[in-house]
């Protein structure tokens, strides 16, 4: 005769997944330092509060702007004052590229800055050179730049994009998409040539993150 073993409700569910006390204190210890990790991050965070770099154009100046319908060539050198506001927070720039827009068309290539690290309240001067050879513009582009010669006025956007991370001690954080645009304001005397043209106005650019 065989046996017909019977095994009760309690044998059974002793018989799941378990986990021993000691891997219990273990997973315990883990949580708790991750969870003191990121509250302190967090807490860092909230009362640092690190405010959004501020961009000045110290001097733009066009070199060249020809309109031959439909194609343009410019070349304008660019000086952009980068400022660091916060007195705890460093900010690290990466990817930056520069470009000009003249009535909401680019009229140059993105012209790539160097990456850099800038310290607390500390300040940078960045230059480029941004060239734009042959490339396409509509046609009412030249009848345009004609008005703004009889205004007597021309304005440029300056657009600066690209990616920042803020750094508290030893902690960098992730990036972050950055964006920066600038309006220079030039004389246009009537009946001048369209270059060259410049301005040494300090004009504050407004910055998104």
């Amino acid at each position: 005769m065989s046996q017909v073993l019977i095994r009760s409700p309690q044998h059974c569910a002793r018989r799941g997944f378990s986990i021993d006390k000691r891997h219990k204190k273990l997973l315990l210890a883990f949580l708790t330092t991750l969870t003191s990790f990121v509250a302190l991050v967090i807490l860092v965070w909230l009362i640092l509060h690190p405010a959004k770099p501020q961009f000045t154009i110290k001097e733009a100046d066009i070199d060249q702007l020809n309109i031959s319908s439909p194609c343009l060539n410019s070349s304008i050198q660019l000086t952009l004052l980068a400022e660091n506001p916060n007195g705890k927070v460093g900010i690290y720039y990466d990817d930056l590229q520069a470009y000009a827009a003249y009535r909401g068309q680019q009229i140059t290539v993105g012209s790539t800055l160097p990456p850099f690290y800038q310290g607390y309240q500390h300040s940078d001067l960045l230059t480029a050179s941004l060239v734009g050879n042959g490339l396409p513009v509509a046609d009412s582009l030249g009848y345009q730049v004609e008005r703004d010669q009889t205004a007597g006025k021309l304005a440029l956007s300056i657009k600066l994009n690209g990616q920042l991370r803020w750094k508290v001690g030893t902690w960098v954080s992730r990036k972050n998409m950055l964006n920066v645009n600038c309006v220079v304001v030039m004389a246009f005397q009537p009946g001048a040539l369209v270059t060259p043209l410049s301005s040494k106005q300090g004009s504050r650019c407004s910055t998104s993150i």
